[in-house]
């Protein structure tokens, strides 16, 4: 039943998600400027970590090459949850407005119809600054390839990517109580990857363990991350505890499906 439910569920976001696609490519030139300024504009917070590099020789003991590994992997994490689930924040609206109602009364899982409305192909220009900066950070990084650590790589980026989808699910619930939340969604997901741009040795102890047994942002990339550059962890952390990623996302995206559960039971339609 319950894979059935999910299948389902992909079925209707792939759909959906067709369509748009479709829509978009029908403007190919406003795509490509689109998808271009998006990755120019997402570039310009690594300029401006470089530029501070010109000053400094390193931010926390770590380098520029060393950053620009911790930012390439959170963008290409954060990007791909950016992607599947970035209009979760519009649910506020929908519930504020009644339009929520039309999409009660289809006979397609809610949160599909929700994920994959106005998705936008154009953030895969985040996913490409991401994934060229880590690429070049790679490529200058002087890393012992064990086989754990190539195994890590795509490991932690797909579980960040989680992580983050979990964040999206979570933030989207939230609204069907507070109805107009969006920004505290924000905070989590675009301040997240923020926070999680710069090396952990960085901040305060106290944010670094609410980062981790709190709110486990730090399973996204700080943690892999920290092994596969053979760094020690600043709480102390076991080397391995990276490969726990998986995990973690996994119980992440657990919370979010029981949030967005209690969310629809707790909705209440405006009468419009």
């Amino acid at each position: 039943m319950a894979e059935s439910a999910v299948a389902s569920g992909l079925r209707a976001y792939a759909m959906i998600v067709g369509m748009w696609v479709r829509s978009t490519m029908a403007y190919r030139t406003s795509f490509l400027i689109m998808t271009v300024g998006n990755l120019l504009a997402t570039g310009l917070d690594f300029v401006a970590i470089a530029l501070m590099f010109t000053h400094i020789g390193e931010l926390g003991g770590f380098t520029l090459d060393e950053v620009a590994f911790l930012y390439g992997t959170t963008s290409v994490a954060f990007g791909l949850a950016d992607l599947v689930l970035g209009t979760m924040g519009r649910l506020g609206q929908r519930v504020r407005d009644g339009t929520m109602d039309t999409l009660l009364v289809r006979p397609v899982p809610i949160l599909a119809q929700v994920a994959a409305d106005r998705f936008a192909l154009r953030r895969l220009g985040r996913i490409t600054q991401g994934a060229l900066l880590l690429g070049w950070s790679l490529a200058r990084l002087d890393i012992d390839w064990t086989v754990d650590r190539v195994l890590l790589m795509p490991v932690m980026l797909l579980s960040g990517g989680a992580i983050f989808g979990a964040l999206f699910v979570l933030g989207g619930a939230f609204q069907f109580w507070a109805k107009d939340a969006s920004e505290v969604q924000n905070a989590f997901t675009f301040g997240g990857t923020t926070l999680l741009e710069y090396p952990p040795t960085v901040f305060g102890k106290e944010l670094l363990r609410g980062v981790t047994f709190v709110i486990p942002l730090a399973f996204v990339n700080w943690l892999p991350a920290l092994h596969i550059l053979g760094r020690p962890d600043p709480l102390g952390l076991p080397a391995r505890i990276g490969f726990a990623a998986p995990l973690v996302a996994g119980a992440c995206c657990a919370v979010a499906g029981l949030a967005w559960r209690a969310g629809l039971r707790a909705y209440q339609s405006t009468g419009s």
